[in-house]
């Protein structure tokens, strides 16, 4: 039987996501990381991805998160984002739209900050929108 701990997810306006669960995927600077049981302690920057959750009954889960920071201790993981949606929450159209405007902006985009938050925000709607195709 697999080992299992307890994962949180925060935002800001709410706890999105607090169960036991057997793994944890998702996006760190320097690449993807799995978070099992017993895993060793340690805190980090976390990118915007598709957050992957196997859940106690070993079904993976998906969520579009924006950047935030993990935190994995030695029986809990707490993961801090300022947005985190499951893909039924997620508006396809209006992450198109985004993408969109984001693309334009970017082209004209004269400041090395309006280029770097452009493409941010181009990222951000593509995994919404990989997020959105993920629906159970």
């Amino acid at each position: 039987m697999p080992a299992h701990f307890t994962f949180e997810v925060h935002t800001p306006h709410r706890l999105f996501f607090s169960e036991r669960v057997e793994a944890v995927t998702l996006t760190l600077l320097d690449g993807e990381i799995c978070v099992y049981a017993k895993h060793s302690a340690f805190t980090a920057p976390v990118l915007c991805c598709i957050l992957q959750i196997k859940d106690g009954n070993g079904r993976w889960r998906h969520a579009f998160i924006t950047d935030g920071i993990l935190e994995v201790k030695e029986h809990k993981t707490v993961l801090m984002v300022d947005v985190a949606e499951w893909p039924e929450e997620i508006d396809p159209k209006r992450a198109r739209a985004a993408k969109e405007h984001a693309e334009a902006s970017l082209k004209t985009a004269a400041l090395k900050f309006e280029v770097e938050n452009a493409k941010a925000k181009i990222r951000r709607a593509e995994f919404r929108l990989k997020a959105s195709e993920l629906k159970s």
